[in-house]
């Protein structure tokens, strides 16, 4: 199969194993090429297979030499369509994983499901006896009640007056103006459903019934505030509200977990180009001016760069963790610095259509989305046919 990319709004339609692979080898190159992790033993990444959730599993296993288990929602192949770029991403690292002789095993499947808890569950027991991180790293759109089997869908929108700003199609190339209605009561609750603490709590608690979890156990969750420039839409928006909620979990998660003295942690990350950013209007435009200025600084991190941090200087640094008056490490200090925002605050109002190509770094992100999919990778000739029906090792189809 030659296989092209397909975009359809703001995804990709289409995946290359072989670019997918070259991604995730250059993750684990870079991890192997730092000071090791002194950490965990035994990990659940839940949401692993793309973005911070996948860089979360490499850099355990190939910096800490941490067992890791991976949970995940993707699609295999079929006679008609490539497999998700997540499905790619897993079979590479458990086939560099194993090649190094770790550890690693994938669960997929719908994470908000109690079926899928289940399976985790019995795997962790059977293989690892207990963990001692637990990563939380899931960015569905929609979530089913495992309860009440209620839908709820999330919603990127403000709240309380309409939002007025500008955004950016990232392929034609077009700055436009943009209005965004405010949300309704019930797309504010199906947001905080969505995209709240419910599921982490509901994963600790049903984990720590089963007695999985090791003395001194760490979870945490990622989030992202972001600049007063994109705060009504985002901080100030359903998805903030969504993050507020999810700040008050892990306050009762680690008051659940004094017993095995544990701590749930929220970490703060950098704005980066992954599939769930693709897809907020305002935020391409700013990641694409925030990008050139980093770049031109030499401060800009990609997911590997910003997780290995997050193990090496804050989880497993062995110092206090520096936490904001919200009690959230902060991942994203290069982002959020004032030099970085007072130019971005100066140049957003000069963005146009004419300017894009060199007023931002509309060309880098453009890679960089790619990249999510595996093309646009150096060393991959995508002229080639290929077996697009790739196997994840520890996944029985």
């Amino acid at each position: 199969m030659l296989i092209l990319p397909k975009i359809r709004g703001f995804i990709c339609t289409t995946a290359h194993p072989a670019g997918c692979h070259q991604v995730v080898a250059e993750q684990i190159a870079y991890v192997k090429a730092q000071a090791p992790i002194v950490g965990p033993k035994n990990v659940l990444v839940i949401g692993a297979s793309t973005g911070y959730g996948l860089a979360s599993r490499i850099a355990a296993t190939f910096g800490a030499g941490a067992k890791t288990i991976g949970v995940f929602y993707e699609k295999a192949a079929d006679d008609k369509r490539t497999a998700s770029a997540g499905w790619y991403n897993t079979a590479a690292f458990e086939q560099m994983a194993h090649a190094d002789g770790l550890y690693a095993k994938s669960i997929n499947g719908d994470a908000f499901s109690n079926a899928i808890k289940a399976q985790v569950a019995a795997l962790i027991k059977r293989d690892l006896g207990q963990v001692d991180l637990i990563v939380y790293s899931l960015a569905s759109p929609r979530r089913v009640h495992p309860e009440t089997e209620q839908l709820f869908s999330s919603v990127l929108k403000p709240i309380g007056a309409t939002y007025h700003s500008k955004t950016v199609d990232v392929f034609r190339g077009e700055v436009n103006d943009i209005d965004i209605s405010p949300a309704t009561q019930e797309e504010i609750d199906h947001t905080e459903a969505v995209m709240g603490g419910e599921d982490w709590q509901l994963w600790i608690d049903y984990l720590k019934a089963q007695n999985l979890l090791a003395e001194g156990v760490t979870t945490v969750a990622y989030s992202y505030v972001g600049p007063e420039l994109t705060h009504d839409i985002y901080k100030a928006g359903t998805i903030g509200h969504a993050k507020d909620h999810l700040r008050t979990t892990a306050v009762n998660i680690t008051d659940s977990l004094k017993d095995v003295h544990g701590l749930a942690m929220i970490s703060v990350n950098k704005a980066l180009v992954t599939q769930a950013s693709a897809a907020i209007p305002v935020v391409p435009l700013y990641i694409s001016l925030l990008y050139k200025l980093m770049k031109a600084q030499g401060t800009h991190e990609g997911c590997i760069e910003q997780i290995y941090r997050l193990y090496k200087e804050h989880l497993y640094s062995g110092q206090p963790l520096y936490l904001d008056s919200d009690g959230q490490i902060r991942l994203d200090d290069l982002e959020m610095h004032a030099d970085i925002q007072a130019q971005i605050e100066s140049l957003w109002p000069q963005v146009t259509t004419e300017n894009l190509l060199t007023s931002t770094d509309i060309e880098g992100y453009r890679d960089e989305f790619y990249r999510l999919f595996g093309f646009n990778t150096a060393g991959v000739d995508y002229s080639q046919d290929i077996d697009a029906n790739v196997k994840i090792a520890s996944i029985e189809n």
